[in-house]
């Protein structure tokens, strides 16, 4: 699978486009905001994504959703329905966090442990990682080895806790019971900040530890 990263938001969050390199089938994952450069972006790459896949329901990952799933008549696929809430309360988020309003909205598809959704060739298999969210999801290619992990792990660092229904000791055991796992080789797009692989973390982040 291929993927290219668009950073959006004032949070320089990193909205995933992801594609098979068979079909040139495309999704587009975490779309934050900026609606208009991911537009763009998808342009150049001379892509149109079949599906929008979100990790959970914060508003800089969610931001310009609703939106380019009406620009391009798509689903919106994802997170796990723990994470309601927070999309019903997107105008509130957008006050608290001062970025444009955004409409609360419900996906087409909630996803849950098990599931697995399809990006051309590709499969992607959903592992459920409250911690950050109770529910935050990512989306794992076992053959390419590669993850989407949202902000459960970052390369240093893991997500954030203090917000409603946030829990570090969930999150922890989401690492190191689901992700870690996975293997060492395989690399992660997060959330925010660069990639890195899941052995580099396991050996060297201070929060696993």
């Amino acid at each position: 699978m291929n993927y290219h990263i668009i950073p959006v938001t004032a949070f320089a969050q990193n909205c995933s486009v992801i594609w098979c390199e068979t079909t040139r089938e495309a999704a587009l994952v975490d779309p934050g905001g900026d609606a208009a450069k991911i537009v763009a972006a998808l342009q150049q790459l001379n892509l149109k994504p079949a599906q929008i896949l979100l990790t959970h329901g914060h508003l800089d990952h969610v931001g310009a959703a609703a939106e380019l799933a009406e620009h391009y008549q798509v689903p919106i696929v994802g997170p796990q329905k723990q994470d309601a809430f927070w999309l019903e309360a997107l105008p509130v988020q957008s006050q608290m966090f001062g970025l444009a309003e955004c409409a609360p909205f419900t996906p087409t598809r909630w996803l849950e442990e098990g599931d697995s959704v399809q990006v051309g060739k590709v499969t992607l298999e959903i592992l459920h990682t409250p911690g950050h969210t109770p529910g935050h999801i990512v989306f794992f290619d076992r053959a390419g080895r590669l993850l989407i992990s949202g902000d459960v792990i970052f390369q240093g660092g893991v997500g954030r806790t203090d917000f409603p229904q946030g829990s570090h000791q969930d999150l922890i055991a989401s690492i190191k019971g689901k992700l870690l796992p996975l293997g060492d080789d395989v690399t992660f797009v997060p959330g925010h900040g660069p990639t890195s692989t899941l052995g580099r973390e396991r050996i060297s982040n201070p929060f696993l530890q």
